[in-house]
């Protein structure tokens, strides 16, 4: 199922490329131009598929930068595909006169230089990381106030690499937590670059415990060697299972791509055994956020999921504002709370268009 998925979306990535192709083709003018500009089109969309067949394959010194431009051309490719067909649309309803689509440097250059500044301005917008705050009151007994660090989707590998996971654990113990929870795809496509880097390092550098569960890109990549690499790097892993610290309970639930992951009231205590769950402040980290009514039905107090990104880039944000009950930000049901993180990393562009990279300080405290 997944082999046909990819071979799908590799056909409408490679038909809607010769579309895109087609029209930078007619737009430039000199039969040169076009050769010389085309064969660099051509080779900025080879580097996109090459790294899927061969990114493992090639030096890291190869790697790195094949990831980055190959993935980056495909941010570039939906906005000139947006911007063509928009083109298009004007020249059909007559809005722009159908001749300006053909030989003409002025059209071009406009296509070129807006697609160019969206993707400098979208890389400088990822840097920057959002720190979103939220308290939560409750009537429940805890052992002191807790401040706790929670983020999603670090994507680490070959873009997101250990310098710039180490400026994201200086922003954590910043905020002097006393728990810092992982959301899940912590790991981006490979385990290669992080185990060379020896990423487990800047993870030992938390001031506070660390708890997380898989997400799809653990399984994407290895689970086995996520597990080991979790281990090393002392981050506490959870599998359909609960740890109770610090007098709050967390509950970390299997991705969804594990096809026999438990439901969420076999992992919670049966009533009648372990009579003060009910009395335990219940943090659930769930990776994708799917069912928001099973975390109300259990009587979950604040749920935390990633895995949208919303989109990354706009207008990929529509299509997931309408696939999720919720794909960003703040929510509620009954009296459970819930954040849909967009991601701290990001998979592929290191480009954020109209969604932003962010993580949750979340403050529990007694009413």
């Amino acid at each position: 199922m997944r082999a046909a998925v990819f071979i799908g979306f590799m056909g409408v990535v490679l038909g809607t490329a010769f579309y895109v192709a087609w029209h930078l083709w007619r737009l430039i003018p000199s039969l040169g131009w076009k050769i010389a500009l085309g064969g660099l089109f051509g080779l900025w969309t080879a580097s996109f598929f090459l790294g899927f067949a061969f990114l493992e394959k090639v030096p890291m010194r190869l790697a790195v930068p094949l990831y980055e431009i190959g993935n980056t051309w495909l941010i570039a490719f939906l906005y000139l595909l947006l911007a063509f067909v928009l083109l298009d649309i004007c020249s059909v309803c007559r809005i722009i006169p159908r001749g300006v689509l053909k030989d003409s440097w002025g059209v071009f250059g406009c296509v070129a230089v807006a697609v160019t500044a969206l993707l400098v301005l979208g890389g400088i917008h990822y840097h920057h990381k959002y720190r979103e705050e939220l308290t939560l009151k409750t009537s429940k007994p805890l052992e002191k106030p807790l401040n706790v660090v929670l983020a999603s989707d670090l994507h680490l590998g070959y873009h997101n690499r250990k310098a710039e996971l180490g400026r994201w654990i200086d922003l954590f113990n910043a905020e002097n937590p006393d728990l810092v929870l992982i959301g899940g795809d912590i790991i981006d496509m490979s385990l290669r670059p992080i185990l060379a880097g020896n990423y487990s390092e800047e993870f030992q550098r938390l001031d506070a415990p660390i708890l997380t569960v898989l997400g799809n890109h653990e399984y994407y990549s290895d689970v086995e060697g996520a597990e080991k690499f979790f281990r090393e790097a002392g981050i506490g892993l959870l599998k359909d299972s609960y740890a109770d610290t610090l007098g709050i309970r967390i509950v970390g639930r299997n991705d969804r791509s594990y096809p026999c992951r438990a439901a969420l009231h076999q992992i919670l205590p049966p009533p009648g055994i372990l009579s003060e769950a009910k009395d335990l402040f219940t943090v659930l980290l769930d990776h994708q956020p799917y069912n928001l009514s099973e975390a109300e039905e259990a009587g979950i107090d604040f749920q935390f999921s990633g895995h949208t990104h919303r989109g990354q880039v706009w207008p990929i944000s529509w299509v997931t504002d309408a696939m999720y009950e919720k794909s960003w930000g703040h929510h509620q049901r009954g009296s459970t709370r819930y954040y849909i993180s967009s991601g701290l990393g990001i998979w592929g562009p290191k480009i954020r268009i109209g969604t932003r990279s962010e993580y949750l300080v979340l403050h529990i405290i007694p009413e």
